[in-house]
């Protein structure tokens, strides 16, 4: 093979070893899980914002906001469960690019897979015992999703990884809720089959080992939007979307159908500024449908501390150097806004459930 073999890294095993969760982290993420659970089992009405970064790509700027996140948290915790966005692993349609903290703990630097892997174990680490958050990460790289299990509350199959084998089989054996996006091309069939592969149980070889898993019961879909042949964006969060995929779900009798709306990428034309209106629009489909109501279990937004992007080495701090994020101050009354108009939704649905 056409590869040259620079050293071999540490282990999953070796790496929590030598980076051991304590007990009180441990316990504040299985209490996370649990809130999270009941979300997705219908047993709690709480919605989910699955909200952060595009990629973590510093740990002081990702610690800064959040702590921000964890300051504005009780304001909106009876209707809000919050899992912010760590994703250290990054897709380039290319290959070329900033590929995440794994790979680049300093964007400015050559890659160093080893310095990569302990930079986001201790980040999410740090986050779990300074905020009281078990975080979101894309499982980009099924092999190394080991290394960040027993960290991780929720995990993302993004969209040009849905399709992929290892992926499905691999997330069948992951032991909290996996969302599985649309395919770039919006075919919402292959988003389907993945969840049906990964909430059945499967033999497969993994890390070089035969594993058995039994299945996993919280894997759901995200909508991300599509483009077409000709590069276009289009959006797949309207209230006749939302409607067309809780029909497909009744159809295929998935265990716990829920659905995320990513509400940047195509379904925001790439335009950050944009995701409020959208959030927005999706409360609003939910309040005027009780299936959505009940199918709707929250949304994924991209948020950082400075609005936009930047390129790499242009060093303004708190700003995204791959997608545009919507700043703190926009993020913050964003999910102010989204709280009060929850806790409207809560009460008509009580009142309806009463009459």
């Amino acid at each position: 093979m056409n590869m040259t073999l620079k050293r071999k890294l540490l282990t999953p095993q070796e790496l929590q070893q030598m980076y051991p969760l304590d007990e009180e982290s441990k316990e504040v993420k299985r209490k996370n899980d649990e809130e999270i659970r009941k979300i997705f089992m219908g047993e709690s009405d709480n919605f989910l914002l699955i909200i952060g970064p595009c990629s973590a790509d510093r740990e002081d700027a990702v610690l800064d906001y959040m702590h921000r996140l964890k300051d504005i948290y009780p304001l909106v915790h009876d209707v809000i469960t919050i899992i912010p966005r760590i994703y250290t692993n990054k897709p380039r349609t290319t290959g070329a690019g900033y590929k995440g903290m794994l790979h680049q703990p300093d964007p400015n630097k050559d890659p160093d897979m080893l310095k990569g892997l302990i930079a986001i174990r201790k980040m999410h680490m740090r986050v779990i015992k300074e905020t009281g958050f078990s975080c979101a990460d894309e499982m980009l790289y099924p092999e190394n999703h080991r290394y960040l299990a027993d960290c991780l509350s929720y995990v993302a199959v993004g969209a040009r990884s849905v399709e992929d084998q290892q992926h499905r089989l691999t997330a069948s054996g992951v032991d909290v809720p996996v969302g599985m996006k649309n395919p770039t091309s919006g075919d919402l069939t292959v988003m389907l089959n993945g969840i049906n592969a990964a909430q059945h149980p499967h033999t497969f070889i993994y890390s070089g080992w035969e594993v058995d898993t039994t299945g996993n019961p919280l894997t759901h879909a995200i909508l991300r939007g599509y483009v077409n042949d000709e590069g276009k964006t289009f959006p797949n969060y309207h209230y006749e979307d939302l409607i067309n995929l809780s029909k497909i779900y009744d159809e295929t009798h998935f265990k716990n159908p829920s659905i995320i709306v990513d509400v940047n990428h195509c379904n925001s034309g790439k335009q950050c500024l944009e995701q409020p209106r959208i959030c927005k629009e999706v409360l609003h489909s939910i309040k005027h449908n009780a299936i959505l109501h009940k199918m709707v279990k929250g949304l994924m937004i991209e948020s950082y501390i400075v609005d936009g992007n930047q390129k790499v080495g242009e060093g303004v701090y708190g700003k995204s150097i791959t997608d545009a994020c919507l700043g703190w101050e926009k993020s913050k009354q964003l999910i102010l806004d989204l709280a009060e108009e929850l806790r409207v939704i809560k009460k008509l649905y009580e009142e309806k459930q009463n009459a």
